[in-house]
């Protein structure tokens, strides 16, 4: 595998990530539209992997994010904190009392049950984050001075404004300038997209972002919407997986960015809200691996899944340099992080390894 990583012992940091931080209201087992009560957890696309890669995998993380200088910003900051995550690079807007300059972004989901499936509402226009310019983070001392092994962002992040789409192609060309490795979760989001020009946009500013990326991540959908790669033959869906139409997909996606090192999707087939069959594939080096298949996995919160998903993977890729062994984490990382509530994982180490070995649910005394 030809990922080249930074010297740990020449890095303050082995990862950061790029992208909005929302505060997440949950209304446990209830819904959003009759709870009394909501339950709160801090939650973003790109934020969720650098969590688990310090709180999971105990990397050193820091995050690229900023917030309205107000007490639920602080709050948000308190979240981060918990999570052993780095807060100096955060930056903090004036506001005014009311969100008018800007605001921090909210992020309503419940889980879902059985025939239920899960429910989110985001109220996230005008953050802090959607604003934040390149020289509003000091990108030199940290890609630069400190130094940082590896960057993971969005395609989250990306829609959120014509500004982010700007922001994230400086910030991954600061990064590349100083060999830091770069991988991205294409994310694909319609409703997002909408508002800045849809899905012409959203492959405009995808396929600019694909030429600095060395490890792609992204479901079929996301492959295909995002940067224009068709599955072959996949009809069935992933009742009869398609490992040779998915290899394609990816080889296609190499083939047109050389600079891709790895390619990355998990594989989810929904049998309801709380039962899902999950596994997870790999495209490195012309060959194609494919994780442990979950079978029947029962979910308590699928949000999150695939960053953990996202987190394992890097975890794997920058610790043993095996793709085989990297899919593996991270499909079993996801699986476990869908076991409870929350956008962030609560797994260990030692019981990602566990499951990834065969590890049952047998009683731990």
């Amino acid at each position: 595998m030809e990922l080249k990583l930074k010297p740990r012992e020449d890095c303050f940091y082995d990862a950061v990530s790029l992208g909005e931080i929302m505060l997440r209201l949950d209304p446990g087992e209830g819904r959003i539209r009759t709870t009394r009560e909501f339950k709160v957890w801090e939650g973003g696309g790109e934020y969720n992997v650098v969590r688990g890669l310090r709180k999971c995998f105990g990397l050193k993380t820091v995050v690229l994010t900023a917030f309205a200088d107000n007490e639920v910003g602080r709050l948000l900051e308190d979240f981060i904190c918990q999570g052993g995550v780095d807060t100096s690079f955060i930056y903090w807007k004036k506001t005014d009392g009311i969100g008018r300059i800007c605001r921090n972004g909210l992020n309503f989901t419940e889980r879902g049950y059985g025939v239920r499936g899960a429910v989110g509402c985001s109220d996230r226009a005008n953050t802090a984050i959607s604003q934040a310019k390149p020289e509003d983070f000091d990108l030199e001392t940290l890609f630069g001075k400190l130094g940082v092994r590896w960057l993971h962002t969005g395609g989250i992040y990306a829609a959120l404004s014509e500004q982010s789409c700007e922001t994230i192609v400086e910030v991954i060309k600061t990064a590349k300038k100083y060999g830091t490795v770069v991988s991205y979760d294409l994310n694909y989001r319609p409703s997002m997209w909408s508002a800045i020009g849809g899905l012409e946009k959203c492959r405009e500013v995808n396929r600019e972002i694909a030429k600095y990326v060395d490890v792609m991540i992204g479901n079929e959908e996301d492959f295909t919407a995002c940067l224009g790669f068709e599955i072959e033959g996949n009809d069935e869906g992933l009742t009869k997986l398609n490992l040779d139409g998915y290899k394609k997909m990816l080889a296609k996606a190499m083939e047109t960015y050389p600079n891709f090192k790895v390619a990355a999707t998990t594989l989810r087939e929904v049998k309801s809200a709380s039962v899902n069959d999950w596994s997870a594939i790999c495209y490195c080096d012309g060959e194609i691996y494919q994780s442990r298949e979950y079978k029947g996995l029962e979910i308590l919160d699928r949000v999150g899944g695939g960053d953990s998903f996202a987190s394992g993977l890097i975890y794997g890729l920058m610790t043993t340099g095996d793709p085989e062994q990297a899919v593996n984490y991270g499909a079993a990382h996801g699986a476990l992080a869908m076991t409870t509530p929350g956008d962030t994982s609560m797994a260990s180490k030692k019981e990602v390894e566990a499951l990834m070995g065969g590890g049952s649910a047998r009683v731990k005394r």
